[in-house]
């Protein structure tokens, strides 16, 4: 038997060791040379962890300073199905569903998804709860500080506050508007991780501060606000409305002291709010003014030279325009009216013959320069300009329902800004919803002072709010509205309401607007009930609402009666 050359064997074997080393050598290159500030940032990205630190986000108040919108320290559950063995699975999820009142299926399918690291199991729970949750020990299940957005009011100011998503960002109302001044800017930190998932000590960190978010105090006073939202929630309701809204503006300023809406969302709970209800209907909601309008024919005759208050007109009971004939509300034989007269009785006809006194060319110029067809310029999140056709445009009827408030369009924020500007003998101040802001040091930043522009001559306006003051006299359709002690100025509205679903006019909107003391005012309040089922008169629906509140606004800005008597005026000549 012949054996093998141990030389050639040997040989072989240091030429494949070689062979290998080669590999090992190449590969070791290739790693420590070629590749290693590639693998070294792959490393340091597997081992430093960065984490979003949130920033606080700024409170919302009243005028006063009383919070509104606050944000509180919370924490956010969360499981890593990776690091939960089988066996604990189910006393996991057995005991994160007793402290967290959930279903205890959903966090066992949550727990069974082990191929994700990070499931949230829930959100803004308190701290100290928090704290209860870890004390067990359960591997696989933390907890993360965070923030949680809370409403003391619940649903007061609503659709105009709005509220916050699950990212802490506003989705409606002045969360959304004044998002990036609120939410200021979240800071940065990377810590490094080992393998068990825990933080290396003594290794490097480093951090970015969040910037704390800024507050936005509003001009609305929150004792005047429940008082708005108390009345017109138990008229509706008592009504059978669809909705409803109040506005209060003072008359000086032009700022927003209430902005009330029924249904109105609940801003803790606004996952449970039909969608449709959290707009601010105040401002997005449009509808025809009715009898409200026809001071801004008044204001356009009487600026035109055309007339004033106690021009005599013959009043019937009905008119043509066009191809239509309009009626005043109730049958009535011929009367001698007085301009006065004709707005306190709110007679449709008598208006029509007052505006066809001044072209259509200078009515639409007097719509224009009340506000109408455009945005009041306060600023209120979701708010729509409404409608005003160009008066190129008008049909022979329309020129004529126009002129008492049907074929226009407009938000009770636009009406009520009508009756501030007649209220402050003619100066239309742009209204405002936003008192300042506060600033890095948390000092406040008031903003900057309204617009003001002349709409009619101070006579005009005089003259207007005389009319006005009538209309809640006893032989005017405001009585409702008088509130005793007090000289009240106002007007009822009550339109045809258009409606989609009808796909024409169906049903009412019920309006009452007006302003007080009406020698020396004060506050203006609008009150507007869309669709009422029990009742569709301004006077009847409305103006009570409009009592209520402006009632409880002037105790609560202490404004005494002026001490005088309304001037005597002379509703029909002869008389």
């Amino acid at each position: 038997m012949r054996l093998g050359n141990p030389g050639r064997r040997l040989n072989a074997a240091l030429i494949a060791m070689a062979f290998v080393l080669s590999l090992f050598a190449g590969r070791l290159i290739q790693l420590q040379g070629l590749d290693s500030k590639v693998l070294q940032a792959k490393a340091a990205q597997q081992r430093v962890q960065p984490e979003i630190l949130p920033a606080r986000r700024g409170s919302i108040t009243d005028v006063g300073g009383h919070d509104l919108a606050v944000t509180a320290d919370a924490r956010e559950i969360y499981v890593d199905p990776a690091d939960v063995t089988p066996d604990k699975r189910d006393l996991i999820a057995s005991t994160l569903a007793v402290e967290l009142n959930l279903p205890k299926e959903s966090i066992a399918a949550k727990l069974a998804k082990t191929t994700q690291r990070y499931i949230v199991v829930a959100r803004n729970i308190d701290p100290p709860r928090a704290k209860k949750i870890m004390a067990y020990g359960f591997k696989g299940v933390g907890s993360k500080a965070t923030y949680r957005r809370m409403y003391p009011g619940d649903s007061l100011a609503g659709g105009l506050i709005g509220f916050v998503g699950f990212d802490g960002h506003g989705l409606t109302g002045i969360e959304q508007s004044y998002d990036k001044t609120l939410a200021g800017q979240d800071g940065k930190q990377s810590v490094e991780i080992g393998g068990d998932g825990q933080r290396i000590p003594m290794t490097r960190t480093s951090r970015q501060a969040p910037v704390p978010g800024r507050g936005v105090r509003l001009t609305i006073d929150r004792d005047i606000q429940w008082a708005a939202q108390e009345s017109i929630a138990r008229q509706v309701k008592a009504t059978k409305a669809r909705s409803g809204s109040v506005v209060v503006l003072d008359v000086k300023t032009g700022q927003i002291v209430a902005m009330a809406n029924a249904p109105e969302v609940d801003l803790n709970d606004w996952q449970s709010t039909p969608e449709q209800d959290w707009s601010n209907r105040a401002v997005s909601e449009v509808f025809e003014p009715g009898s409200t309008n026809k001071v801004i024919t008044a204001a356009g005759a009487i600026e035109a030279g055309a007339v004033n208050d106690d021009t005599v007109f013959r009043v019937p009971d009905h008119i043509t325009c066009a191809d239509r004939e309009i009626r005043d509300a109730h049958p009535h034989k011929p009367e001698p009216l007085t301009f006065t007269g004709i707005i306190a009785e709110s007679s449709n006809v008598g208006t029509i013959l007052a505006a066809r006194q001044i072209s259509d060319q200078k009515l639409y110029q007097m719509f224009q320069s009340f506000g109408f067809g455009a945005k009041s310029g306060a600023g209120v999140p979701g708010e729509e300009e409404g409608l005003l056709p160009a008066y190129q445009n008008w049909s022979g009827s329309q020129r004529c329902t126009i002129a008492y408030g049907q074929g226009i369009s407009v938000t009770a924020l636009q009406m009520a800004s009508v009756y501030q500007t007649i209220a402050n003998g003619g100066v239309r101040v742009t209204p405002s919803i936003v008192a300042g802001t506060t600033d890095e040091r948390g000092k406040f930043v008031p903003a900057p002072a309204p617009k003001q522009t002349r709409v009619v001559s101070q006579e005009t306006a005089r003259q207007i709010a005389g009319m006005l003051e009538a209309a809640v006299g006893h032989d005017g359709t405001g009585v409702e509205a008088a509130i005793p002690g007090y000289r009240v100025a106002g007007k009822t509205g009550t339109a045809m309401r258009y409606d989609e679903k009808c796909k024409g006019y169906c049903g009412y909107t019920a309006t009452f607007v007006g302003f007080t003391p009406a020698d020396a005012p004060r506050l203006v309040a609008l009150a507007v009930i869309q669709d009422p089922k029990n009742g569709h008169y301004g006077g009847e629906v409305a103006a009570p609402v409009f009592k209520d509140v402006m009632t409880f606004a002037l105790k609560s800005r202490k404004i005494p009666p002026t001490g005088t008597k309304a001037p005597r005026v002379v509703l029909q000549a002869g008389r």
